[in-house]
């Protein structure tokens, strides 16, 4: 039996980079489940695919083949054999990927590869649907969240710090608009587990909330 955790929560809370660092203390693998959305989000785009457009999306998404690796100890998502890890975390993928997850064919797809990784290995994953979902059975669940607010300037500061030209209240609006998506999308909305822990990361330091995680699985 494989051991897993499931990491949910919004847009911009901080999932990979946590789940990132606990399964490197741990030493399990870190399944970025968000980004192997955002490259089929990447891919819509590139084909000049609207995200809006159900039809042609669902036409289309199983010409994205996904794929998840390691190179020197750092995970690489692969679309159609390209490392697309440079370009999958702007804005404009992050919008389309909101989008495109809702819909049945896409999920189905990606949810199935993320089924199979997790009954093979020990694992933690993060996304909006991992605990209630896609990992029913996870040994241990957290719902990580924090203010839009603090989520915004978060998001501000990294891709200000890359060199993007972005607007803090823009990046709120934003924020709150997929925020009102995921959590009201017919399929796999975004919500706490019953079984899941609450933690809010607001006023907590990375390492903070690492630690709350580790003491968890511990327990």
């Amino acid at each position: 039996m494989s051991y897993n955790i499931a990491v949910d929560g919004p847009a911009g809370a901080g999932k990979s980079t946590i789940a990132r660092a606990v399964a490197k203390e741990l030493n399990i693998i870190y399944v970025d489940t968000g980004a192997m959305y955002r490259a089929m989000g990447l891919y819509m785009l590139r084909q000049g695919i609207n995200p809006e457009d159900e039809q042609g999306v669902t036409a289309h998404c199983e010409e994205a083949d996904i794929a998840l690796k390691y190179e020197d100890g750092v995970q690489v998502v692969c679309l159609n054999g390209e490392n697309v890890n440079d370009y999958i975390r702007t804005e404009e993928v992050g919008a389309a990927t909101s989008r495109i997850s809702v819909l049945p064919a896409v999920r189905r797809r990606v949810t199935a590869l993320q089924k199979e990784l997790a009954s093979k290995v020990d694992c933690i994953m993060d996304g909006r649907d991992i605990g209630t979902c896609v990992l029913p059975n996870a040994d241990v669940k957290i719902y990580l969240t924090a203010s839009s607010a603090v989520r915004a300037r978060r998001r501000y500061d990294e891709l200000t710090a890359r060199g993007q030209d972005c607007d803090l209240t823009r990046i709120q609006a934003d924020m709150e608009e997929r925020d009102y998506r995921d959590m009201h999308r017919e399929i796999s909305p975004l919500c706490q587990a019953e079984d899941a822990v609450l933690v809010d990361s607001s006023d907590l330091t990375p390492r903070q909330v690492i630690e709350k995680i580790l003491e968890l699985c511990k327990r």
